[in-house]
């Protein structure tokens, strides 16, 4: 049992510290002094974590180890902050207290609840942030206190909740999931045409013709596709924000009757949520932001950009697609097979870690997944290549 307890307690401190490690890089790395704040404060809530299950294992007999080098998915979500700010790695770190929040959810004991609700609160935390939002429970992060309603937060106007630069916005859409996943398509997509032809001749540059054709093929397709897809999204999206633009301007009072509705329904009285929606309605642009984001579901400063899509899907798809390739333009017959299937073996690795930083899944597991799945599509590929040459040179 107590062999047990100390395992877990070791794992649990652990944990602690890489969010310690990621909550103090992350408020160097921020320039918005309040973002900064909130960071500082939730590293405070994670030091007095880690400071109770030390405390933990010296109660069990066992030893406290030196602070360690942090996982390699706090490392990877700190370079990237570096790279393209705090913004950028939102998802991945609500996904982190997302995993801190189940670890602790299997456990038992003292002080395991309290913690857990801590990681639930960062998790919230991240998402008033992300908003423009702060509030007086936010690990003693504050806002602006509004006069006209007896000191408490003062609604955000659209214009603060749409700070950050696009590419925050593109990346909390998903621009580093599309890519891992594009770069994946074009890297299985083309090892199989590539293995396949290989099966069927032995001429290189029939190979390396059809590499390039699989390419430029499968990147154009993919851009195409995803062009469409997202310039039809944000069609629809413009037109339903324009009804809800039309329909503030030719019944206001509903319209704030709505809004009002809205914070009722969060919990606020009847006089609250009037002097609210009242107080929104004096701003049509706050106050549209408002109602797309609660009765949509949309965030008007997210909607994002078709070419933008399209260049990432055709980027990242052709780098997946040249790996597999890169050997027949160096080399001829059994060596440049060879070496095209265990590069594209190793890039297959990758791509899965790379997936596993965004799943929280295990890295040798996700890896190791990937590589089986494109090893038996290129070895059934080459396979039914081989059949079709032996087949076309019986015929000849």
């Amino acid at each position: 049992m107590d062999a047990a307890a100390q395992r877990r307690s070791l794992e649990n401190l652990r944990l602690e510290r890489d969010a310690i490690v990621l909550y103090d890089s992350l408020s160097r790395i921020e320039k918005d002094q309040r973002r900064a704040d909130a960071f500082r404060r939730i590293a405070a809530n994670e030091r007095r974590h880690a400071d109770i299950w030390a405390t933990r294992l010296t109660a069990l007999g066992a030893h406290v180890p030196e602070a360690a080098s942090p996982r390699l998915r706090v490392r990877f979500i700190i370079a990237l902050a570096r790279l393209f700010g705090t913004r950028a790695v939102s998802d991945l770190v609500r996904a982190l207290e997302g995993d801190e929040e189940d670890a602790y959810a299997h456990q038992d004991g003292p002080d395991v609840a309290a913690i857990a609700a801590d990681e639930r609160e960062h998790a919230a935390i991240w998402k008033r942030l992300d908003a423009g939002i702060t509030a007086p429970t936010d690990a003693g992060i504050t806002a602006p206190a509004d006069p006209a309603r007896g000191g408490a937060v003062a609604p955000v106007t659209a214009a603060e909740r749409g700070r950050g630069e696009s590419w925050h916005r593109a990346s909390r859409s998903g621009t580093l999931r599309a890519a891992i996943f594009g770069i994946n398509d074009g890297l299985v997509s083309n090892v199989s045409l590539v293995m396949g032809v290989a099966g069927a001749t032995s001429e290189t540059r029939f190979v390396v013709l059809a590499g390039i054709a699989g390419l430029l093929a499968g990147a154009f397709s993919m851009a195409a596709g995803e062009y469409i897809s997202m310039q039809s999204q944000r069609e629809l999206f413009q037109r339903q924000i324009e009804l809800e633009r039309e329909e503030m301007r030719v019944m206001p009072e509903e319209e704030e009757r709505e809004l009002a509705g809205i914070f009722r329904a969060k919990g606020l009285t009847q006089a609250e949520a009037g002097r609210i929606a009242g107080r929104l309605m004096d701003d049509p642009e706050a106050a549209l932001d408002t109602k797309v984001r609660e009765e949509l579901g949309l965030d008007p400063g997210q909607l994002g950009s078709a070419w933008g899509a399209a260049s990432s899907s055709f980027v990242s798809f052709a780098i997946g697609a040249a790996i597999p390739l890169l050997p027949f333009l160096v080399a001829t017959g059994a060596t440049a097979l060879v070496a095209a299937f265990a590069l594209a073996l190793v890039a297959l690795f990758l791509v899965g870690a790379g997936v596993s930083l965004l799943t929280g899944r295990g890295l040798l597991f996700s890896g190791a997944r990937q590589v089986a799945i494109g090893a038996a599509a290129a070895a059934i590929t080459y396979l039914v290549g081989s059949l079709i040459g032996v087949e076309a040179a019986a015929l000849a």
